[in-house]
């Protein structure tokens, strides 16, 4: 869970505690109170990252912590992460196959055509990045009017909301290797520690609730000359997941809900194949809760890099499976760094203590710059 960095006398805390929520709704009367479903929808993308690095699935309660937190995503995700460790785990689903994800958005690079078409779907991507200052006082009829005639103008015949993967097509060729097997038991990074050296179940779980920045600037850095991945993004698909388990009475397989999810299959340079086989393309893989397709791909780059260092050894950053796990989890360092506010009164008067007596010691003196005295218990004399 990483470090809490709070120490202090009980009206001093209580203050800052004050202080706090005085800034929250520092409009007073004025103020109207952001309600949950508004941080949801209209902060998608901001609920979408809370839910995936905090590691649990509740829309509501990510958007609870992001009210709560004034919109500090870490500070978010650490709430949303220590609710859930408060929660009984009353049971674990099998694996899940995505193949049946409720597709809205999926896109490739590796093909013009793919089977069932490119759906470019909610995007930023073909938007120019200006100022829309028409949202400055935004009327609020025609922010409610919207979605009907955004409905009013979807054709009757809807697309299909499944499609075939991309990758489907290469492993028919041969030209990637054949899927892992659905009954290996993934590494739960919840109840074992991280023992290195760790499978790649481990690798990937870490990543999945990993800080995006983190992901973003070790991926960045193989991209950029510290490594030798520059993928091809095979698909990358948004969409909601079924979830599905087993009936505790009749043990068959029924669905219990959705998770929206972020998933992204990229191919990297090939290699000789298993066994002194043919080569084949090698891949990397990412997935996340929301919709953040940054992480995902940063993930999936990852993977790949990960991937050849344990089996080569790393010779980047990137590839050292030690350096990329335990620098990536946004609590664990937020934590880390907020633990330097707390106080370090002895530690740091034993460094000035050491740092006087080399002065002295490098005069030849005894006394330190000042040419006055030196008092070992404080300051200069």
């Amino acid at each position: 869970m990483g470090y809490v960095a709070i120490k202090g006398g009980g009206r001093a805390i209580k203050g800052a505690t004050a202080v706090l929520e005085m800034l929250r709704t520092s409009e007073g009367d004025r103020g109207t109170p952001l309600s949950l479903d508004v941080i949801e929808t209209q902060l998608r993308l901001l609920t979408s990252r809370v839910l995936s690095e905090g590691g649990l699935y509740h829309p509501p309660l990510a958007a609870l912590a992001i009210k709560q937190m004034q919109g500090d995503t870490l500070e978010a995700a650490f709430t949303l992460r220590a609710y859930r460790s408060t929660r009984p785990r009353l049971l674990e689903t099998p694996v899940q196959d995505t193949s049946g994800m409720r597709i809205i958005r999926r896109i490739s690079s590796a093909f013009k055509e793919i089977p069932g078409g490119q759906i470019l779907g909610p995007t930023f991507d073909y938007t120019l990045r200006l100022m829309r200052f028409d949202l400055v006082d935004e009327d609020p009829k025609t922010f409610r009017s919207f979605v009907r005639r955004f409905l009013k103008d979807v054709p009757e015949d809807r697309l299909p909301t499944n499609f075939p993967r991309v990758v489907d097509t290469f492993r028919a060729e041969g030209l990637l290797p054949p899927a892992s097997p659905r009954d290996i038991t993934p590494f739960d990074i919840t109840r074992e520690p991280l023992v290195f050296p760790v499978p790649r179940s481990a690798a990937l779980s870490t990543m999945a609730r990993a800080e995006t920045g983190s992901l973003l600037a070790l991926a960045y850095s193989n991209m950029r000359g510290f490594g030798d991945i520059h993928p091809t993004v095979a698909e990358l698909r948004v969409g909601y997941l079924p979830v599905l388990l087993p009936h505790p009475a009749t043990g068959e397989t029924m669905e219990m809900g959705e998770v929206l999810m972020t998933e992204c299959e990229v191919i990297a340079m090939y290699e000789e194949g298993e066994d002194g086989g043919s080569p084949v393309f090698t891949m990397g893989y990412g997935a996340c809760f929301g919709h953040n397709e940054v992480k995902a791909i940063s993930m999936a780059i990852l993977d790949r890099a990960l991937q050849k260092g344990m089996r080569d050894g790393p010779s980047n950053p990137s590839e050292d499976p030690e350096f990329v796990l335990l620098h990536i989890d946004g609590v664990d360092s937020m934590g880390f760094a907020s633990h330097y506010k707390m106080p370090h009164y002895v530690t740091f008067q034993s460094d000035m203590d050491r740092l006087r007596s080399t002065r002295r010691k490098a005069e030849g003196t005894g006394q330190d710059k000042t040419g006055k005295g030196y008092d070992p218990g404080g300051d200069p004399a």
